[in-house]
């Protein structure tokens, strides 16, 4: 072709791909092997901009790493559970199976001409019956091992997709997917117990070395350990305590009130039969149906309520009120907390607001002993006890230990951790999911479906009315049953399992996606796994990454996999914006990858939105980056064919060339090492094409009448170094250079460190701290000539003249 096309070269270096099955890669390989992988997309049936670059960030990582020596595992599949192919079904009347299924032969189709190198052969999705069989059976796995648990718990209910939300799926209040205002709820639900990996997950965090910081602080503070005790107050006229953890034991003789959560048990019985219980029924009314995100906002007035019930301070003997408030949750802690109003600002403008005693137990070095008992502002820094009996006069840390130690001693405390995590709720009221594969018999109780029984399949033709609770029970056939115990009649659970139930184990099936007698073949993913690189989005942070990594430590504790993190290095990438705002349809500033394809081909695509910013930089769209892609790509293409007549490539002697000569060929160099380095170690896509550009540049400059064996092989290595990015035309241009394909099956440059060393170096040469010349001198120039040859540069006596 005269000029470069990629309507012409691109589809047929894609059939190349398919039919010499190029990017598929047997488990019976020898060693080395990496694992690429991208975060599998919802199959909505059309990619956007932010699909098109975390599909380029994973191909350039696993074609560069394929030319390095590795056998490569790039695979892909489609996370197809879930609302939208729900609602679809409700709003349009469509089946959501065969919704979900067309729309994943599109994105396929779609992503297939973006040429990236999947090996299809081990496509997974989650909506089929041969997945989701092992989803349930990971959930029995669960459950035998006692972390999966039914119990009636208040929830976070979505009232637009009539459905329940975990906790980290509620975002402000409002639901995650819809943006409805989230509601509490009380329902029996299952739930796994992430609680008891709370520790592990947090502290593994320090050894994960190749992923971001910033992802490692948010689970770290979404994990939320903190380090205190748990001090029980008595009730006056009741038998019982109320435990309440705190961290601020030193402050214990300063409490002044009780603050319950409307929700704690000890309310009802507290109030039951009492003056108060009207007035305070009223108010956990009130209170329970906002969220908790409003509840303990900075922004939130605290409201609180008088109960009429009273305890005992166990350090200082002091009758306390019992109060309720917006601000206390019952899932935090152990649902009540000490009101200490000297020393917490909260408390303090709580007290403020509702006249309680304010107390000072904590003295600042330097203050009088006869400080005020009701001061101006908390005070929340280090000092002294004062009015706290036999601890008075010792330092605040000091005494944490001290009166914890001597009311553990009477059985009124004990050493305790707490944690912001909760128990991860997977039951959703909701047909388009992986069933729950529980049975219950009135004679046996709670059943789980034995193995030889998987899958519990989805029933067809299942009615789809708004507002519905829970499709699948009002299908009769699917509810009634016969229990495997018995034998007698018996219902099936209908709730169905939360999406990322499917999304937190589907990397392991990749690797064994035909085994049909347990989710994967552990001696083969040991062998592949963890993930060397998992490229996705940080918006993930805290819900998939957070569960994979649950998911994985169960998978580890159970002897099924030998190791306990599933993924090596993250790599997050930013988002695509227009206009300053993250592209949609609904903003009206989405660029769809197929029209950039059709206008400018994937390569030009790929080569932008990787040139445009690091990975996991924000960068803006921008018609004219794209075209000025698609012109590099031309005149790329324009240097191979006009020099076509110097190949194949001679070799030639680097200490016999010439001035020109030795500049292209240390040029060269320079950028392999360069590009190996920003691709290896940093994954800086945009300053390694920067760095081709400026080799492709000085191969245009290159003299006529200079060794021409030079400049082949600078264009030969070119096309190498660019194959990662530009896969379609990088194969064109390999046959152009008298190559049999595929060029993506050749060894990666390798750079030369007698090359990068130069006779002469540049020097700057400053004056008063600015730089005012510039001068060559040779490299090996001590000190001494060094000085010598600027003193007499023209240029710079006449600055110091």
């Amino acid at each position: 072709m005269p000029e470069y096309d990629p309507q012409i070269i691109e589809p047929k270096w894609q059939r190349f791909w398919e039919e010499n099955h190029l990017y598929q890669v047997d488990n019976d390989v020898p060693q080395p092997r990496y694992y690429a992988l991208e975060q599998f997309p919802y199959p909505s049936g059309d990619l956007h901009m932010g699909h098109m670059r975390v599909y380029s960030i994973g191909d350039v990582i696993a074609r560069f790493h394929r030319m390095n020596g590795y056998h490569v595992l790039h695979p892909m599949g489609y996370d197809a559970f879930g609302l939208p192919a729900e609602n679809a079904a409700i709003e349009n009347g469509a089946d959501p199976r065969q919704w979900t299924l067309h729309n994943i032969a599109r994105m396929r189709g779609q992503q297939q001409r973006l040429g990236l190198s999947y090996d299809w052969s081990r496509q997974v999705i989650t909506c089929l019956p041969d997945y989701y069989r092992f989803t349930q059976w990971l959930f029995l796995l669960m459950y035998k091992r006692g972390l999966a648990y039914r119990k009636k718990q208040a929830v976070n209910w979505c009232p637009g997709c009539q459905t329940v939300l975990a906790n980290e799926q509620v975002e402000d209040g409002r639901c995650w997917r819809c943006d409805s205002l989230v509601e509490k709820r009380e329902l029996e639900q299952w739930s796994l117990r992430i609680t008891a990996y709370a520790d592990r997950l947090l502290d593994d965090l320090d050894k994960l070395d190749g992923w971001p910081e910033r992802v490692r602080t948010m689970q770290r503070n979404w994990i939320g350990r903190s380090f205190g005790a748990k001090i029980h107050f008595p009730i006056l006229d009741q038998e019982g305590t109320i435990a309440v953890f705190t961290t601020r034991s030193d402050t214990l003789a300063g409490a002044t009130y009780l603050v319950l959560a409307p929700e704690h048990p000890w309310v009802t019985r507290l109030i039951h039969g009492t003056p108060y219980e009207a007035a305070v029924e009223a108010f956990i009314t009130r209170i329970r149906n906002e969220s908790e995100i409003d509840r303990t906002a900075e922004t939130t007035a605290k409201e609180g309520l008088f109960i009429g019930a009273w305890a005992r301070n166990p350090l200082t003997g002091e009758r306390i009120p019992i109060w309720i408030a917006n601000y206390v949750l019952p899932d935090y802690g152990t649902g009540a907390v000490m009101g200490v109003p000297a020393h917490d600002a909260r408390d303090f403008a709580f007290a403020s607001k509702y006249g309680l005693p304010i107390v000072s137990v904590i003295q600042p070095e330097g203050l009088l002993s006869d400080e005020e008992v009701h001061p101006s502002e908390p005070y929340v820094g280090p000092g002294r006890l004062i009015r706290s009996g036999a601890f008075d006069g010792m330092p605040n840390e000091e005494a944490k230990k001290a009166i914890v130690a001597e009311l553990h001693r009477l059985g009124q405390a004990e050493e305790a951790k707490s944690y912001r995590l909760r128990d991860w709720l997977i039951s959703r009221q909701r047909y388009w999911g992986a069933p729950i594969p529980i049975i219950y018999c009135d004679r046996c109780g709670i059943v789980p479906v034995p193995e030889d029984q998987l899958p519990v399949l989805l029933p067809e033709g299942v009615r789809f009315e708004p507002g519905v609770l829970s499709p699948l029970a009002r299908v009769e056939t699917f509810v009634q049953t016969l229990c495997p115990q018995c034998g007698g009649p018996a219902r099936r659970e209908t709730d169905t399992m939360d999406t990322f139930m499917c999304s937190s184990w589907y990397f392991y099936r990749y690797v064994s996606p035909k085994e049909e007698h347990q989710p994967f073949s552990s001696e083969a993913v040991n062998q592949w796994m963890p993930v060397d690189a998992y490229v996705g989005g940080i918006e993930h942070a805290v819900l998939h990454l957070l569960y994979s990594r649950f998911f994985c430590k169960v998978l580890y504790d159970a002897g099924l996999v030998a190791f306990d993190e599933p993924f090596t290095q993250l790599v997050p990438q930013g988002m695509v914006l227009n206009k300053g705002a993250k592209m949609s349809k609904s903003k009206g500033n989405g660029v769809a990858p197929d029209d950039i394809v059709q206008q400018y081909g994937a390569d030009a695509g790929r080569l932008f939105i990787l040139f445009a910013a690091p990975p996991d930089r924000d960068f803006e769209w921008s018609d004219a980056g794209i075209e000025g892609s698609y012109r590099f790509l031309q005149r790329l293409y324009r240097l191979v064919r006009e020099h076509r007549d110097l190949f194949p490539v001679q070799p030639y002697d680097a200490t016999q060339l010439d001035p020109d000569g030795r500049q292209l060929h240390r040029k060269l160099h320079q950028t392999i090492r360069k590009v190996t380095q920003d691709i290896s170690q940093r994954n800086n896509f945009n300053t390694a094409i920067a760095a081709v550009m400026e080799l492709v540049n000085a191969c245009y400059a290159y003299p006529q009448e200079a060794e021409r064996r030079v400049l082949a092989t600078a264009i030969e290595q070119t096309v190498l170094l660019m194959a990662p990015f530009i896969p379609h035309l990088a194969e064109e241009l390999w046959t152009l250079c008298a190559h049999e394909p595929s060029v993506h099956q050749q060894p990666w440059p390798k750079y030369d460190e007698a090359a990068l060393q130069t006779d002469e170096i540049e020097i700057a040469i400053q004056l008063n701290g600015r730089v005012r010349a510039r001068m060559r001198v040779p490299s090996d120039a001590d000190k001494a000539a060094i000085e010598a040859a600027v003193l007499r540069d023209q240029a710079v006596q006449q600055l110091i003249g």
